[in-house]
């Protein structure tokens, strides 16, 4: 029976309850609350912004800016209006409404502007300001502004909620040598008294948080999409990279844009094409119409690039092309639903990238990237929905995560199996058509899906959607002599006692001396017999999810590991080496050490490049995390030779590239450390093993980790490195990765300060030394300060920010004392921000593992 009339109950309630709200005026508090935000969806349109900004070449020196704010407006009684700016209100200098001046009013990060001012339709504010930095980041040379989710009000006046879409007009006087870019067309360069003046073209319909430019002294590259002229900014001096990366890039962006009119029905919905590639960018990539920014070490690649670079670098740019469409052109009304743009983004870029390929080559992809990820959020007791309560923007950065970005994806696929893929693109589409240009909600889209198919989404969607979480799948097999006589799947929650049902597709194999019999499973209850395995014969082993489709803790068949060799296809392989850590993680497996021991026997025999990355992963994160130290020492010896004699037996580059990375990141003895040594030393790497400049890095890095005394190694490297931007990286991390202890400690009381945390790209990287196992007993002492700047964290930084700095802080703990300081925290902070908590428990939750685990 189809839910379309209970969906329209729950909008017709929400509306109500919505229109019963709005009898009472919002109050004026910090951030941008749900309620502000829906009374000024409800009096405000035909929104424009006209920005003029001057930009001095010094980053310390202030950026002047003028306003001019033009909208509609509906006049409630006497309400005053709220117009967000959260910067200093001495930053404010001046302002006028309707042409009549009047004395800056600033109260919890927004200008008041009194009702006597305003009048209902047309009106103007002239603002004269001094721009906030926060959001701009101000780098030596160049500057970018990056407004997600809701930092557009540190700079500028405005209204800053994604339902109140408007037009920018913007000019930029900057120095005459610099480049800059925006989201509108150049109209005009004017130059005079070695300043430039650019003027850009009205931008297209765009919320506050994809209003955009960078501006500093960057190189240009032009080349046609779709027939335009369309440039990149960039900062890369590696002339190699640049040579072997600039046809790669721009044939792939050609490429997924081409994919997604097709699919879409919808040509390209903005006015231009633009990129701009930043030194330790903080994402991979923010999209931006017309100024998408992009990651440099992720864009530009030697020709020595692994499978798993290539791999990042295409679904990065299919990923931010795919955002024009899916959150630029239809964007969430309420950043709650901030996951709809990011899982369209992932799982069209999917699609972009694998019709590209066979579905293997998809299948692996899709498999390696979003299961162990997800997992790694969805198995902790802080695992969040997908779909998100949020009551202010000001807590809109804490949405992100491997749930919208990971499991959402794997959600997304299952949605599409369940409703047909036909049927899928059509309501997709109509969605896309409906909504262009506006604002649109989960329960929007998923009443338009609803009508072509009949499927219970609203049931499916509760589980998937609205519920953290994964299932425990089992099974169970009764024998009739050498015949199955009974073959039945079960279910339960990981965590609570309340029975939920997964609905889900997933494929199980029973492997025989001489062939694998296969057989599609829809999963639809909590306990389901297969009727299609009654009476095969007895098989050596059963694999569950095979295919790679099925989400959740699949119990592993015990006869399989010794006769994993008869494994021939990659996915399986991949979805059985998953299975194993995650029941091994949940204690229904094998050992740690069992467990390390076979991935270790595998090394040599795995081929595929992404299956391999995948279990040296593993293994790294089983020796680090879930050994005991004496039993890391007993293993290390054995684990680096029968690293490095895979990487003699290996024959393909890219493999023996990763067991390299593999090797320097486990080593422990004397004689591997020489080994390492030397090679960095003499810059000569083994054998058909493909080095460079910043592998060469991340090299001295890890033998300053083993080196009592690394002051000269350290410096050596910096001397080493030729491009200014990432000179500039490694001074950060060096101090991290400091012998010395008074430098790590002046590292981290600096990062106290706001101003030492800016790249918190290299800081994040930083962390991750500085609280490596090796110097842990140390560094354990940080713990206590790390917890306690985490709402500053989460207040000041980027959307990742939070979680970088407590997963690169946490991840590779195992010691009590680590877990009494967070237990510790958590009890003295009994209301602390949920979101916040739920973080640290996703990031200690190896740590509390470990616990059980290590022994």
């Amino acid at each position: 029976m189809k839910k379309t009339g209970i969906l329209a109950v729950f909008l017709v309630a929400f509306n109500s309850g919505y229109h019963a709200q709005m009898k009472s005026l919002p109050q004026t508090e910090a951030g941008v609350s749900y309620e502000l935000a829906q009374f000024r969806k409800n009096t405000l349109s035909e929104i424009t912004y006209n920005l003029q900004l001057k930009i001095p070449e010094n980053k310390s020196e202030r950026i002047s800016g003028t306003e001019v704010l033009s909208f509609d407006f509906k006049k409630q009684n006497n309400a005053p209006l709220q117009i967000d700016f959260k910067e200093d209100p001495s930053s404010l200098i001046a302002v006028s409404v309707n042409g009549q001046s009047i004395k800056p009013v600033v109260e919890n990060e927004h200008i008041i502007i009194d009702a006597k001012y305003l009048k209902s339709g047309a009106n103007q504010i002239h603002f004269n300001f001094l721009a906030g930095n926060g959001a701009l980041n101000r780098r030596d040379g160049y500057l970018y502004a990056l407004f997600v989710p809701d930092r557009a009000r540190t700079m500028f006046p405005c209204f800053d909620q994604p339902n109140l879409k408007a037009k920018y007009s913007l000019t930029l006087t900057i120095p005459e040598k610099w480049s800059a870019i925006a989201n509108g067309k150049l109209k005009e360069t004017t130059i005079q008294k070695g300043q430039k003046t650019l003027e850009f073209a009205q931008s297209d319909l765009l919320p506050t948080y994809l209003f955009s430019f960078a501006a500093g002294d960057f190189k240009n590259f032009t080349e046609k999409i779709s027939q335009q002229d369309s440039r990149m900014l960039y900062r890369e001096t590696d002339s190699v990279k640049i040579k072997n990366s600039m046809d790669s890039i721009f044939t792939l962006y050609r490429n997924s844009l081409d994919y997604y009119e097709k699919w879409t029905g919808i040509t390209h919905p903005f006015q231009k094409h633009g990129m701009v590639v930043i030194p330790d960018f903080q994402f991979g990539g923010m999209e931006h119409p017309g100024a998408i920014l992009f990651q440099n070490s992720t864009l530009f690649l030697d020709q020595n690039a692994t499978q798993n670079q290539l791999n990042n670098r295409s679904n990065l740019i299919a990923h931010e092309v795919a955002h024009l469409w899916f959150g630029d052109m239809v964007t969430m009304d309420w950043f709650n639903d901030v996951w709809m743009k990011e899982v369209f983004a992932n799982f069209m870029a999917d699609k972009s990238t694998g019709a590209s390929s066979d579905q293997t080559v998809y299948g692996l992809k899709f498999l390696t990237t979003h299961f162990p990820a997800a997992y790694g959020v969805d198995r902790t007791l802080g695992a969040n929905p997908i779909r998100q309560v949020l009551d202010n923007l000001k807590n809109a950065g804490m949405m992100y995560g491997p749930i919208i970005y990971n499991k959402a994806p794997i959600m997304m696929r299952q949605l599409e199996l369940l409703t047909g893929e036909e049927n899928f693109k059509k309501g997709v589409s109509e969605y896309l058509k409906k909504y262009a240009y506006s604002n649109a909600t989960w329960p929007d889209l998923i009443a338009i899906l609803d009508k072509h198919t009949p499927e219970d989404l609203q049931s499916w969607n509760k589980v998937w959607v609205n519920d953290p979480g994964r299932p425990i799948i089992d099974y169970n097999v009764q024998y009739n002599g050498n015949t199955i006589k009974r073959f039945t799947v079960s279910q339960h929650p990981e965590y609570g006692k309340e029975q939920k049902i997964w609905p889900q597709e997933f494929e199980i194999s029973l492997f025989y001396g001489d062939k694998v019999e296969k057989v599609k499973v829809k999963l639809s209850g909590e306990h389901q017999e297969i009727a299609e395995l009654k009476g095969k014969t007895k098989p050596l082993f059963v694999l569950q999810n095979s295919s790679g489709t099925g989400y959740g803790v699949f119990k592993t068949d015990k006869a399989m590991m010794p006769e994993f060799s008869s494994i021939k296809d990659p996915i399986a392989r991949a979805s059985a080496y998953i299975s194993l850590y995650e029941n091994m993680l949940n204690g229904s497996g094998t050992t740690p050490q069992d467990t390390f021991r076979f991935l270790a026997e595998q090394i040599s025999k795995e081929t595929t490049e992404l299956n391999l990355r995948l279990i040296t992963g593993y293994i790294s994160a089983i020796y680090w995390n879930f050994l005991p130290e004496n039993i890391r020492l007993q293993e290390s010896a054995g684990l680096e030779n029968v690293i490095w004699k895979a990487i003699q037996t290996q024959t393909a580059k890219n493999n023996k590239k990763i067991l390299f990375d593999s090797y320097q990141g486990v080593f422990r003895t004397r004689q591997a450390y020489d080994n390492l040594h030397t090679i960095w030393k003499s810059q000569t790497p083994p054998k058909e093993v493909s080095l460079n400049d910043e592998d060469f890095t991340s090299l001295a890095l890890s033998l300053s980790l083993r080196n009592p005394d690394n002051s000269g190694l350290l410096q050596e490297q910096l001397t080493r490195i030729k491009n200014p931007d990432r000179i500039n990286r490694f001074k950060i991390i060096m101090q991290a990765a400091s012998s010395d202890q008074k430098t790590r400690d002046d590292f981290f009381n600096g990062l106290i300060q706001r101003q030492n945390r800016a790249n918190e790209s290299a800081v994040g990287a930083a962390l991750g030394y500085l609280h490596h196992p090796l110097r842990q007993q140390t560094s354990v002492q940080y713990l206590p300060k790390t917890l306690e700047l985490l709402q500053e964290i989460q207040q000041t930084g980027d959307i990742f920010f939070p979680d970088n700095w407590l997963r690169s802080t946490f991840s590779s703990y195992q010691d009590p004392k680590a877990l009494e300081v967070v237990n510790q925290f958590l009890s003295q902070h009994p209301d602390y921000n949920p979101i916040l908590k739920n973080k640290i428990l996703q990031a200690t939750d190896n740590l509390k593992r470990a616990q059980k685990l290590v022994k």
